[in-house]
């Protein structure tokens, strides 16, 4: 019998971190799996461990001699001569770093995120959810933006080579996919969409309306650039309106969806000012597209999110929700509706927050600071989105 959902956890993924002191830290997972559990929406029956990444696999990808350099450079402590060259692989930068156990930790990764999308495609299940996935700034040759191998775009190019089905990558996270992009640039099959805080002010620098694809790939490709400080009426309206477009335009057959959280008002690594609403609305988003366009088929994963106690857990928790039509989903998707947090989970965590937990599942923004130039920018984000979409 076809499950509805499935969660995908490897084990070795928990691995996958830099230092003490760096902004990806995976105690963000936890605090969103034990989220989920407290609510009981996460049960032992829905969970699936992965096996980490062949290098077949991850050959899709990436080159063999940056394969070597990550499996190099993850030995304690790395040969000398691998040392000098971890600049040159991407490895040796305060972004991304080189630590020990790198590849065994990034293959897992990658493995959770092929084995969510061998799931759907093979008809095991309807949905997927891999919350520790979406490292989507890792390229070919290089590592980059605290990714080291591209578990997305190594699921899409499993998920062509081994199905030949049309897929559509859609990328929430505040900073562009470009690991993604770049990776099916030329290709037709493979569409990719990115909405984000635009590259004129945030890493990686690129995600501009006019990047719209190369040779067989041209108009496969669609970025939404907003500006900073845009807020969650006008973050939306961009999406919606762009996204049911290039859904309707290019009938996939399967969905992929990253979902970064960092274009909260929280996050200290962007300058949007959106809240919680945007990660409630958007999956639900991305449901229906599924179900209108790709039989259903959803295969979601992770990404940034660099406020791992107040929004991380949060957002990370409503794609389970929306996924598994949980009734807090539902009523939450109610104009002004919201929903206290399971009381052992805050109890539990409150005391290690260095800030006080929210309470709620959504934010109360009636105490936000106003947003001077708002007329502005929701003008400007409005004028993009169409220019994205005028073709269609």
């Amino acid at each position: 019998m076809m499950a509805n959902a499935v969660f995908i956890q490897p084990p070795g993924a928990a691995r996958y971190k830099f230092n003490e002191q760096h902004p990806f830290n995976p105690l963000r997972l936890r605090l969103a799996i034990d989220l989920l559990q407290e609510l009981d929406a996460l049960k032992s029956e829905d969970i699936i461990e992965a096996s980490p990444a062949s290098e077949t696999l991850l050959s899709l990808i990436h080159r063999s001699d940056y394969l070597e350099a990550v499996k190099q450079l993850s030995l304690d402590p790395p040969p000398e001569d691998w040392v000098q060259q971890a600049q040159r692989y991407g490895l040796q930068t305060e972004d991304t770093p080189y630590f020990p156990g790198m590849h065994e930790a990034a293959s897992a990764i990658v493995g959770g995120s092929v084995l969510a999308a061998d799931l759907v495609m093979s008809g095991k299940t309807l949905h997927a959810y891999h919350m520790g996935g979406g490292l989507h700034h890792a390229f070919p040759d290089r590592g980059s933006g605290f990714c080291v191998y591209n578990d997305a775009a190594i699921a899409i190019a499993h998920i062509r080579k081994k199905y030949d089905v049309r897929v559509l990558y859609i990328d929430t996270d505040v900073h562009h996919g470009d690991g993604v992009q770049w990776s099916f640039y030329d290709e037709s099959e493979v569409c990719t969409y990115s909405i984000h805080e635009t590259g004129k002010f945030l890493f990686p620098g690129t995600g501009f309306v006019q990047e719209r694809g190369a040779e067989h790939g041209f108009g496969s490709n669609y970025n939404v650039p907003v500006d900073p400080y845009t807020e969650d009426d006008s973050w939306l309206e961009s999406f919606t309106a762009s996204i049911r477009k290039v859904a309707a335009a290019f009938k996939p057959d399967i969905i992929v969806s990253q979902h970064g959280c960092d274009a909260h008002a929280f996050d200290p690594l962007s300058h949007t000012h959106c809240s919680m609403r945007i990660y409630r609305e958007m999956p639900a988003i991305i449901h229906s597209l599924a179900h209108e366009h790709a039989q259903g088929r959803w295969v979601a994963v992770g990404g940034g999110g660099y406020d791992i106690w107040r929004v991380v857990p949060r957002a990370w928790a409503l794609v389970w929700l929306e996924m598994t039509d949980h009734p807090i989903s539902s009523t939450l998707a109610a104009s002004d509706a919201n929903e206290p947090l399971p009381a052992g989970w805050l109890e539990r965590y409150s005391s290690m927050s260095p800030e006080p937990l929210p309470t709620h599942w959504m934010d109360d923004t009636r105490d936000w600071p106003p947003i001077p130039r708002r007329a502005e920018i929701e003008s400007s984000n409005r004028r993009i989105s169409e220019i994205v979409v005028q073709d269609l």
